[in-house]
């Protein structure tokens, strides 16, 4: 995987869940091992760097916490599964109608690591914005485990929406 991608083109997917509700996935595989990979996925010093910061002292299974991503969303996150250092799964506005569920899977190939992010229960109508921002944001995850400024999270979103939206489109 290269340090940083310049280009516009969505690594991402599209599928609707039910008839108004979908998922978007994101799969790459990482220049690193996989204990570096769950730390910056799980440590809020690293994921503050590239993610979102998390307030809270309930960093526990079950546990609640306040999350203010790159991207502006802020509001309450549950964490529903941790499994030191291959999955994670956090529940974004627990109990609310806009409830939607995240999971990362981790699994090591040699001395690098695949990650596999999904979030589902989207409304279908928002997948698009969604796939474009899991994709900005994986790229911040990228320049940042290079060392490197992470850049516009804005600019990489509206970059990559067109592409997402054309996706979005042959979901109807």
């Amino acid at each position: 995987m290269s340090e940083t991608r310049s280009d516009s083109r969505p690594l991402g997917t599209l599928r609707r869940s039910g008839d108004e509700r979908g998922v978007v996935r994101l799969e790459d595989v990482y220049d690193t091992g996989i204990e570096d990979l769950w730390s910056a996925l799980t440590e809020p010093e690293r994921l503050a760097r590239w993610l979102v910061e998390v307030d809270g002292d309930d960093l526990r299974v079950g546990g609640e916490v306040q999350a203010r991503f790159t991207s502006t969303w802020t509001g309450p996150a549950r964490i529903d599964v941790c499994q030191a250092p291959h999955r994670l799964v956090v529940t974004l506005d627990p109990g609310d109608e806009d409830e939607t569920e995240l999971e990362a899977i981790l699994t090591p190939e040699g001395e690098r690591t695949r990650l596999v992010i999904e979030e589902r229960g989207l409304p279908v109508s928002a997948l698009a914005g969604h796939g474009a921002g899991w994709q900005a944001h994986v790229d911040d995850l990228v320049a940042y485990l290079a060392g490197s400024e992470t850049g516009s999270w804005r600019e990489r979103w509206v970059a990559l929406t067109p592409a997402y939206e054309e996706i979005a489109a042959a979901l109807d």
